[in-house]
């Protein structure tokens, strides 16, 4: 049995929020990205580890793991053959914040 994938509904609200706010200015490119941040995604399947440890950038220690897409961040947590997506940031907000919510 391979890598399963599983978003958050945080995340996936995430990512409705970021298409909403690029579609005030263009659809098409609202839809480009979040197509290119659903294949970043999909691809964590074949490579849970590439992600970079936010405790390596932080010096806290977490499980958190991210992949930078653009102008935003895919921050996830790879444990028991499962990606688990759990919020989809730009890189200017106050991630670490919104992270710990969770």
């Amino acid at each position: 049995m391979g890598i399963r994938i599983r978003i958050n509904p945080v995340a996936v609200s995430d990512l409705q929020e970021i298409k909403n706010y690029i579609a005030e200015e263009s659809l098409d490119i609202a839809t480009k990205v979040v197509k290119e941040i659903i294949e970043k995604i999909e691809n964590s399947s074949q490579f849970p580890e590439m992600g970079t440890m936010l405790k390596h950038k932080i010096g806290l220690k977490n499980k958190y793991r991210y992949i930078i897409c653009g102008q935003y961040l895919i921050f996830y947590i790879y444990e028991n053959d499962i990606v688990s997506v759990q919020r989809i940031l730009h890189g200017k907000r106050d991630y670490m914040s919104l992270l710990n919510e969770l």
